[in-house]
Order: C-alpha cells, then structure tokens, then sequence
C-alpha cells in the first residue's frame, strides 16, 4: 500500500470514529431528552485527550496524529463553511417586523448583561495571566469574553422552535428575533478582536472596511441577480454556481481577516428568500450536519483537556465563567421579557432557549483559538461552558411546558 492509499484508508478510519462516536453520543441524549448537538459536543471533547488521550495516549496518537491535525482542520472548515452558509439560508428577517420592541429588549439584556460581567472577568484574567495570549491586551479580552458570554445557539434554537410548533407563537418569534440579534452582535464583537489584534490600523480597516464592502456587495448587487439566475437552485449548474460563490466569500473574508464563517453567512443571506434558499438548505444541510460538522466537534475536541484544570483555581475560574454565562443570559433575558409584558412561562421559555451557547460558540472559541487569543486552558473553560448551558436548554424548555400546562 502506497503512503497517498495510506492516508486515505486512515482518514476513512478516522470517519468510521468520528461519525461513529458522534451517532452513539446522539443517540443518549435523545434517550434523556437533550437536543443531539450536545452529544456532538460531548464526543468531540470524549475523542480528545480528555478521555481518550488520558485512557489510551497510545490509540489516541495513532487514530488523530498530530500530523493529521491539518486534515481533519481543513474538513473541520470547509463543515463550518458550509453550515454557517445553510445558517445565512435559514435565517428571517422577517421576524424583525413582529413583537420588536419585546425583541429588542431581550436581545439588548442578553447582550449588555453579558457584556458587563465579561469586562469585570476578562479584566481579572488578564490580570492573573495565563488565559489569554500575549497579543491580547485587556480591551479585546473584553470584547472576545463579551461575545463568548452573548452568543446564543440560533440554528438550535430555531429548530426547538419548530419542532414544537412555536414558529408563529409570540415567543417563538420573540426568542428567534431576540437570538439573532444577539448573534449577530456576538460576530461584530468578534470582529472587532480579529482586526485589531495585529495592532496596525491598515489591518484593521482591511478587516471591518473589506468585511462591509462584501457585505454590500452580497446584499446589494449579487442578491438581485441571483434572484434572477437561480430559477431552480436543485440543477447541478445552479448549485455549482453556489459551491463557487461560496468558496469565493470564504475565501475573501479568510483574506481579509475576519475567517471564511463570515462570507459564508453573508452570502447564504443573499440567496433569495423562499424557494431558492429553502431548496438550498435542503440540500446542503443534511450532508454538512450528518458527515463534515462531526469533523469539527472532534477538532475542538482535540484542543479541549480538562486535564488543564488541574487545581481548585482553575476549576473555580471555570465555575465563575459557567455562572455569569448563565446570569447573563437566563436571568437577564427572563427578566427583560417578564419587563416587556410576556407572561411567566413563556418567559421562563425565551430565556432557556436564549442561555444555550451550542454550536455558535464553539466556532467562535475556535475562531478566537486559531487567532492565537486565548490559551487551551481558557478554550477549555469556555468550551465546558458552552456544554453547560446547552445541556440546560432542554430542562429549562419542558419546565417551562409544564408550568404553563398546569396554569391552565
């Protein structure tokens, strides 16, 4: 066997773990009622030197060498690239027209709330060392701690939301409007960080100045002549087409410094609405969610050691990070709805929907990761964080069910 058969028939065995580890940890939290991205999740960090690098170092080391770490990163991408691209499909505008004032009011207490305990933190960390890298002073640790703390799981979100039938019920509409504002001030945050990090203003104004001339150009120019070329988005032109669109945004945005996420997004919104978009994600969805995202759990798995926290110190910073992330959001969130006028339930509902960080977060950590922002110890805290909160989701969700079934 020559060493390019090699290396496939070992990527092929690394498929066989991956998807394997990923269908069994799915399978379990749908057996206790969890949403399957946090069995994803789960075997991503369980694939890592958290537990199968610390039971068998030597089965680790040789199912995901170091040197296929570059593989499974470019796999890891091209699944983010595309999902975020399926998320841009996914997402309404329309939602913004509907209760905004109660959305708004959400979303700005899922953000400022956040935002400020992330400054008090990421002040603290800074100032201990260790957390983050030497490129990162105290204003970007704000920023990034802030976006970690404010972003919200919209796509898991969106899917709760309509597999209980609450697509066109206030709160379905509130929390949808309310998540999306929340994510899409959790990636301007993200940004920011990534073009101020090499400190020279001419990065920086390619960063921001380039990712709002793509924008612009997406929503503004290619937007209507989609609307126009992509009569049937399910012939193979049609989809090539948006395979190269796709891969050009990813690689501009990659370009100029704000990662191929962002053009994906942006490009997936610029598809027409309907049809065109919905054909799209049914596509595209199914294969990036069920056979590439697998690729990046596994990677973030693979940076994740909960081996790291090796003291009371670490364990209590880690504590203190999972607490604001979840007053931050659950008890500010529930407290701007019950304020606007929603009832208690469906309070209790938005604010358990808004506190799940899911898969949102993960790529964020893992953007700021690869940026060189944050240590592994700190990726590690955040990355448990996310896993918490998202495992509060479900809980939260049914509590929320039967309190109001049994006020009626």
């Amino acid at each position: 066997m020559n060493q390019a058969t090699a290396s496939a028939a070992h990527f092929f065995l690394q498929l066989v773990v991956i998807l394997s580890a990923c269908a069994l940890m799915r399978a379990l939290m749908r057996r206790i009622g969890q949403a399957p991205v946090v069995g994803e999740m789960i075997a991503g960090v369980l694939l890592g030197p958290s537990l199968l690098g610390a039971v068998s170092p030597g089965m680790a080391s040789w199912i995901f060498a170091k040197g296929d770490k570059p593989v499974l990163y470019a796999v890891a991408s091209l699944g983010l690239t595309l999902y975020m691209f399926v998320v841009g499909l996914e997402f309404r505008v329309d939602l913004f027209r509907e209760h905004l004032r109660k959305a708004v009011a959400v979303s700005a207490a899922g953000i400022l709330v956040p935002f400020l305990l992330a400054c008090g933190i990421a002040t603290w960390l800074v100032q201990e060392g260790g957390y983050f890298t030497p490129l990162v002073g105290t204003p970007m640790a704000c920023l990034f701690i802030g976006a970690a703390l404010s972003i919200t799981a919209f796509p898991m979100l969106a899917r709760i939301i309509i597999e209980h039938g609450l697509s066109g019920s206030t709160v379905g509409t509130i929390a949808l409007a309310a998540g999306s504002m929340d994510d899409a001030a959790a990636w301007a945050l993200l940004a920011t960080v990534l073009g101020c990090i090499s400190h020279d203003p001419r990065v920086v104004a390619a960063a921001l100045g380039g990712g709002l001339l793509y924008g612009a150009a997406c929503l503004l120019l290619l937007r209507p002549l989609l609307g126009r070329v992509l009569r049937d988005p399910a012939k193979s032109e049609s989809l090539a087409l948006m395979m190269l669109l796709l891969a050009m945004g990813a690689w501009i945005t990659d370009m100029i410094g704000l990662y191929s996420v962002f053009g994906a997004f942006i490009l997936g919104l610029s598809i027409p609405r309907g049809g065109p978009a919905e054909k799209t994600a049914a596509m595209v969805g199914p294969l990036t969610v069920a056979v590439l995202l697998p690729f990046f759990f596994t990677y973030s798995g693979l940076n994740t050691c909960i081996g790291l926290l090796d003291s009371p110190k670490l364990w209590g910073v880690c504590i203190v990070l999972i607490l604001a992330a979840v007053l931050g959001k659950l008890f500010a969130c529930y407290g701007a709805a019950r304020c606007s006028g929603v009832n208690h339930s469906d309070s209790l509902t938005i604010a358990s929907l808004m506190n799940a960080r899911g898969l949102m977060e993960l790529i964020l950590l893992n953007i700021g990761f690869q940026a060189g922002l944050i240590t592994q110890t700190l990726f590690t805290m955040l990355v448990l964080m996310a896993v918490v909160t998202t495992l509060m989701a479900a809980p939260g969700f049914n509590a929320a069910k039967r309190f109001s079934a049994s006020s009626c």
